[in-house]
């Protein structure tokens, strides 16, 4: 049970729940996963809420502000992606096709970020680390473990992170479509799939997937605390079994039971 004290550049470090009802959120997810919340003040009366398991921060999770409201944004996870410079890298998104949503910012002693929309239309966000590096679990149960791009655009897609992050492209045959993996060097840093008329109108999006011991199981006691199937349990050969649920403000993340390590 090490704890991670820093993220390679390029790495997916902190997922991030933007929610419409933030006690509603901690009371379903802290059931769900068996997380542990600590909330701190932030201004205005509203509060930030780190989550964690075994005392190891994994993410956290906010009340989405009025102006995210006003645009008709729902109840999203946000990725963070671990880069050397939030600066550099938003500078280097826009020459690649990519929107500035944020320009570089700094969150107080802790670091510096800037929220970017790709070519495709899928936002994600930089995070340049100082005193908070991000997540200090990932790949165990109750914990990140993936983050897939689901995109409108799949060429446009992988020339913008291949050209952004330096990743890799390795593209494997599923069938009649085609699965493509991130690399960070070594490391596999995400997933990407081409959104397809057979899965119905959806938006470009990056989507976070928690570990768990028993797909099935979860996805049975989601359903006692609200949340919603939105793709029931199936298997992936060689890979494991996976669901995607919808929480009770409307939130959609995915679970997986892992029976090889990706």
């Amino acid at each position: 049970m090490a704890t991670i004290t820093q993220h390679a550049p390029g790495t997916f470090c902190w997922p991030e729940l933007a929610t419409t009802d933030q006690s509603g959120a901690k009371a379903f997810y802290s059931a769900l996963f068996g997380w542990e919340s600590t909330d701190s003040a932030i201004g205005g009366g509203e509060f930030y809420t780190m989550l964690s398991l075994g005392g190891r921060n994994l993410g956290a999770l906010y009340t989405m502000r009025p102006e995210e409201r006003g645009h008709g944004i729902p109840p999203h996870w946000n990725s963070y992606v671990s880069v050397e410079s939030a600066d550099r890298s938003a500078a280097k998104a826009k020459t690649l096709g990519g929107t500035i949503l944020a320009e570089p910012f700094d969150v107080m002693e802790h670091g510096r970020m800037a929220i970017i929309q790709d070519p495709a239309g899928a936002t994600f966000c930089l995070w340049e680390p100082k005193q908070h590096a991000g997540a200090g679990v990932l790949n165990e149960v109750g914990a990140l473990c993936w983050t897939e791009l689901m995109t409108s655009d799949a060429s446009k897609a992988e020339a913008f992170y291949t050209g952004l992050f330096g990743w890799k492209a390795e593209a494997m045959p599923m069938g009649p479509m085609t699965y493509t993996i991130y690399k960070n060097g070594d490391a596999q840093a995400g997933g990407m799939m081409q959104i397809t008329k057979e899965m119905g109108p959806m938006p470009s999006h990056w989507m976070v997937y928690f570990s768990v011991s028993d797909c099935d199981g979860t996805v049975a006691k989601a359903g006692t605390l609200g949340g919603k199937i939105t793709v029931p349990p199936q298997d992936i050969p060689n890979i494991g079994r996976f669901a995607v649920l919808r929480d009770p403000q409307g939130g959609y993340f995915a679970i997986i039971t892992l029976s090889q390590r990706a």
